[in-house]
């Protein structure tokens, strides 16, 4: 709690000790010092890292608070990083540094809507087509309400932001502005820039180690919007049981998929794993009565261009059938995420209907014509 300084000293200035707490004092004789707050020192958070210690929550939502107000220098939050990727990052630690990035950031109130958002951790360098944006319009245009949290490519040609970007949108934090799209079309887009304030306070740091760090966890985890489900795909099986830990503290209603051979979303390749909260099971396409695809049939295109040619293909119906099938798979279980009762035989069907009827297509140009850059 911040006191109000006594009002006999007419000057007060910030004095930090090295244990981490920070008074305001007019001189050190004065013997009235008021403690303002406790700043975690990095010193003690590394000891606790390097002795193995896993830390709580609350402590790894703090961090980023300290994070956020420039607390910490990049040789400090390089250190940070660098130890839990050594030791190995937990299931509170993530659900810490998801919080602290929420609550840096700028929220989004969707709460009457209860929407979902289909996104994949990336990093499978599959360089795959925009496969889960496809599906985002594909369960728009089924009547279910959709938030896409995304950003630009990191490993891909063109990643949700560049594709969308590429219709001439204009990106928004304005919450009237988002909630008239999601209004009129089922749908919104959240770019990350301009709600993760935190993510830019580490961002150099990221830059500069070249390697993947717990923060490259947290993008699928801090829509701004809290959506009461998510779909998430993953690259590998650890990372499906990580995630599935955290959403179950969380509580939302989640699935997660995985395909065996290494794409971060249902690719049709091969056998597809998928957990959400009542079931954990492994498929084949077969058991979709879909056939399987081969990898090359969902490149991504070599350039921005080639990339929203295939997208706009997809979502007006005259791509090939390797790509509609994997959107359609991946829309089916983002349905079956919220239509727990019903079968995914009928989630197929309801998504197979969406797109073939036009409708996921209306979804892609009222959005558009909504928040053109020429408006």
């Amino acid at each position: 709690m911040y006191h109000q300084p006594h009002t006999n000293v007419k000057t007060w200035r910030p004095v930090v000790l090295t244990a981490g707490l920070l008074f305001y004092t007019h001189s050190l004789a004065n013997h009235i010092p008021i403690k303002l707050k406790y700043i975690t020192s990095m010193k003690q958070i590394l000891t606790k890292i390097t002795n193995g210690e896993v830390l709580t929550r609350e402590q790894t939502c703090q961090i980023v608070r300290h994070i956020a107000d420039g607390e910490y220098n990049d040789v400090q939050i390089s250190a940070l990083l660098t130890g839990l990727i050594m030791r190995g990052i937990k299931v509170d630690e993530v659900l810490g540094l998801r919080d602290g990035l929420i609550e840096t950031g700028q929220p989004v109130d969707f709460s009457p809507y209860r929407v979902i958002d289909i996104v994949g951790t990336g990093g499978d360098n599959k360089n795959t087509f925009n496969i889960s944006t496809c599906a985002c319009f594909v369960v728009a245009g089924a009547g279910y309400k959709v938030a896409k949290h995304g950003n630009n490519a990191a490993t891909s040609t063109s990643g949700a932001s560049n594709v969308i970007e590429h219709h001439g949108v204009r990106f928004t934090a304005d919450s009237n502005l988002l909630r008239r799209s999601m209004e009129a079309c089922n749908f919104a887009y959240l770019h990350a820039p301009l709600f993760a304030h935190g993510m830019k306070a580490v961002a150099p740091v990221r830059k500069m180690l070249q390697i993947p760090t717990c923060f490259n966890l947290l993008g699928p985890l801090v829509n701004p919007c809290r959506p009461a489900y998510q779909l998430l795909g993953v690259a590998n099986l650890n990372q499906m049981r990580l995630y599935s830990s955290v959403y179950e503290k969380l509580g939302i209603g989640y699935g997660i998929v995985n395909s065996i051979d290494g794409y971060d979303e249902i690719s049709l390749t091969g056998n597809f794993k998928v957990k959400t909260n009542t079931m954990e099971k492994i498929f084949r396409p077969a058991d979709l009565g879909l056939p399987t695809v081969r990898p090359e049939e969902l490149y991504g295109g070599a350039t921005p261009d080639e990339a929203a040619e295939i997208f706009d293909s997809v979502l007006e119906n005259r791509c090939t059938e390797s790509r509609k099938n994997v959107v359609l798979a991946n829309a089916a279980f983002a349905i079956k995420v919220i239509e727990r009762d019903k079968d995914i035989a009928e989630c197929l069907a309801i998504a197979r209907e969406s797109l073939e009827s036009g409708r996921a297509l209306a979804c892609l140009k009222t959005y558009v014509e909504l928040n053109s850059k020429n408006l």
